[in-house]
């Protein structure tokens, strides 16, 4: 655990000191859960935001995006049943005066009894090798037993006060695990009491005339009052998907764990219109689809997993969660929800207008059923540059800080430098950074020792260095350093932009899918 909390910090004082995330407002001390993304930060969000873009909408045919407005009708929210239901369970202790969202308390503490599991697993990989079986060390293994039959029963208990609303058997439930504040130590809770999360906001020229409206805590409910819109402009046919991506804010009592929680945010959405009757299919469908997407970046396959939900929300048939390993441990990073029909049933009571789709195969028109798929573009944010920052052992005895960004999302793609400022090699090198910008984003630096310039890209993630010499001059050629390997070859100036292509190309990541 200690390690984990180092590995964060670590992961905090490099965003900002490299120029990924700068606290919102810093010069007025901040804005609690609030954050900024700086010169380099804004290129990897909008590079991850690209490149889902590209797999969602632009791979397939049958989905298109929008871009609806952040504020809506408040009828939106009432038929949603945000407006009603759209609450956290919420609980404080009275001697560090800290809240604390209650059912987080409960999920982090089984989390540590499933790190355990894990480490007894890794153990008994290192122990038995090859021969090792994990599947029966798990059935055998008087520990792992144990410990998973109490997060077991954890979690039939957690599913039972949410279900139930059960806000006092919440509270015992913390305290019969014996959950401690963090910051106190203690037990000394308060009772769990639920606060709705969206910011309201008027809406007209005069207080006296103005009307109560909300920033919207969801992208999804914009897509649902266009369906017909989008089906009926676009000629879409059953199935067919919306995808939106844009900014969401909900008023998180507890915002905590840097970008992973936070008021504003950014969300990826994509809601999938199938045939009622189908949806269990196409559900099965898009959680494959969608682990495929993130196993493409290369980040490891033991960093991801599913989390089927126990408590399903009242308009699901079927939910699952993928999980990551971020330095704080795996919690969720994109949801796969069956919706059922349930949000274009409910804007058609509240609106009085039909939203169905007519089946010219069947002949009849129904209301489609919806499949969800949805990731917080933060908390990928988060995901690609917690994994991407490591920290390496060289030959000489020295270490380096490298941040391995899958190279197509890197900020900029190259660095060219000149060895040293005179003899025509910054002219040399200002002219090949005016040919590649056309294609790449690429940065240019001429100060400080060639080493120096080096361990800074390393550590900003660029995947390239590309050092002009004397010898470019004669020969037209130039030394290309390559980041995870810190390989050198000498290549000829007019290969650099083939050799940066293969590299960052979107779509030979994406072909990995």
């Amino acid at each position: 655990m200690a390690k984990q909390e180092d590995q964060f910090k670590k992961v905090l004082s490099h965003a900002k000191e490299y120029g990924y995330v700068f606290q919102s407002s810093e010069i007025y001390d901040g804005l609690s859960a609030v954050y900024d993304y700086a010169q380099n930060g804004v290129e990897l969000k909008k590079n991850i935001r690209d490149y889902w873009w590209k797999a969602m909408v632009q791979m397939h045919e049958n989905i298109v995006g929008i871009d609806a407005a952040i504020l809506m009708h408040p009828t939106t929210w009432k038929a949603s049943g945000h407006v009603d239901a759209f609450n956290d369970p919420l609980i404080d202790n009275k001697d560090s005066k800290k809240r604390y969202r209650a059912d987080v308390l409960v999920e982090d503490f089984r989390e540590k009894i499933n790190q355990k599991i894990e480490k007894d697993i890794t153990k008994a990989k290192k122990r038995f090798g090859e021969s090792f079986n994990e599947e029966e060390f798990r059935a055998t293994n008087q520990n792992v037993i144990r410990r998973q039959k109490q997060m077991d029963e954890i979690t039939v208990e957690l599913t039972r006060v949410q279900e139930e609303s059960d806000l006092e058997g919440f509270r015992q439930l913390i305290i019969d695990l014996g959950i401690n504040c963090p910051v106190s130590g203690s037990n000394n809770w308060t009772e769990v009491k639920q606060f709705n999360l969206m910011f309201g906001t008027k809406i007209g020229a005069s207080a006296e005339n103005s009307t109560q409206v909300y920033l919207r805590p969801e992208t999804a409910q914009g897509i649902f009052v266009n369906f017909l819109n989008v089906q009926k402009t676009g000629r879409m046919k059953i199935p067919f998907g919306i995808a939106q991506t844009g900014k969401a804010f909900r008023n998180e009592i507890v915002a905590r764990q840097f970008i992973f929680r936070m008021r504003e945010f950014e969300q990826m959405e994509m809601q999938f219109f199938v045939k009622p009757g189908t949806q269990k299919e196409w559900y099965k469908e898009w959680k494959e689809t969608r682990l495929k997407w993130h196993l493409s970046l290369g980040m490891g396959a033991e960093n991801y997993r599913f989390h089927d939900h126990d408590k399903l929300a009242h308009y699901a048939d079927a939910a699952a969660d993928i999980e990551f390993n971020f330095p704080f441990g795996f919690k969720e990073l994109e949801g796969i929800h069956s919706r059922t029909d349930f949000d274009l049933k409910a804007h058609e009571e509240y609106s009085g207008k039909k939203l169905q789709y007519f089946d010219h195969e069947e002949n009849k028109s129904y209301v489609p059923y919806v499949v969800e798929t949805s990731i917080g573009l933060d908390r990928m944010f988060l995901a690609v540059f917690s994994n991407s920052l490591q920290e390496e052992a060289l030959e000489n005895g020295t270490t380096r800080t490298v941040l391995k960004l899958p190279a197509v999302l890197a900020p900029f793609k190259a660095a060219i430098f000149p060895l040293v400022k005179k003899d025509g090699l910054p002219e040399v090198a200002r002219k090949i950074m005016d040919d590649l910008k056309w294609d790449f984003n690429v940065f240019y630096d001429e100060k400080d020792a060639v080493g120096k310039r080096y361990r800074r890209q390393d550590a900003a993630g660029t995947p390239f260095c590309i050092t002009v010499d004397h010898d470019t001059l004669k020969d037209n050629s130039v030394t290309i350093r390559h980041r995870d390997t810190m390989e050198q070859k000498r290549v000829a100036i007019a290969d650099l932009k083939q050799i940066i292509k293969d590299a960052v190309d979107v779509k030979t990541w994406l072909q990995k899918m």
